[in-house]
């Protein structure tokens, strides 16, 4: 029997299709780990929620600039936190997950959550950017060109480009059930 490996862009557009999935398994470690937790109050709600809401304003801010789940017209999004990072919702979604990793006590952890997710966004966002310049072409080039992959740079902001703020309750909607991500540590606390 002849083992077929996938090419790069299969096993790109499969990571793609999972990357949900993908997020569960170090999720469920953090619920169910108790080993070397950290007992800091303020290191665990203070800097963990900090962590944790600065993920979800990011989400909720890049929401109402890509309108993703909110039922309004696609279109090449080079707005609001585009205009200094190309993949706000998965930085967003790593500060979530970092600060889970604080809430959950579990201070080791975080590095490893680091590096897993990095590798794991790393295959999606390669489907991502093949997909998008074939879709954009020319436009999406220029982006990718001028706008850093994961960490920010903050150019002078630009005046005349839309804000987005008719989406915010929309984008607040779509992005709520990230809230219940605390739940587990929550009750993990209490008992």
């Amino acid at each position: 029997m002849k083992v077929r490996n996938p090419s790069p862009a299969q096993f790109y557009r499969g990571v793609f299709k999972r990357r949900g999935l993908l997020m569960v398994p170090p999720f469920l470690f953090l619920v169910f780990c108790t080993w070397w937790e950290t007992e800091s109050e303020w290191l665990v709600l203070g800097v963990g929620g900090a962590v944790f809401a600065f993920g979800l304003a990011l989400r909720v801010w890049a929401q109402m600039h890509l309108r993703y789940r909110l039922k309004a017209k696609m279109a090449l999004t080079c707005t609001g936190p585009y205009r200094y990072v190309r993949n706000p919702v998965y930085v967003g979604n790593i500060l979530l997950l970092l600060g889970c990793c604080l809430l959950a006590e579990l201070l080791w952890f975080a590095p490893i959550m680091l590096a897993y997710s990095l590798l794991v966004y790393r295959f999606v966002v390669r489907h991502e950017e093949s997909h998008l310049l074939q879709k954009y072409g020319a436009p999406y080039r220029e982006f990718l060109e001028s706008v850093p992959r994961w960490l920010p740079r903050f150019p002078r902001l630009r005046t005349g480009q839309p804000d987005g703020g008719k989406y915010l309750l929309a984008a607040l909607l779509a992005e709520a059930h990230n809230v219940l991500l605390v739940l587990p540590f929550a009750v993990k606390e209490v008992l």
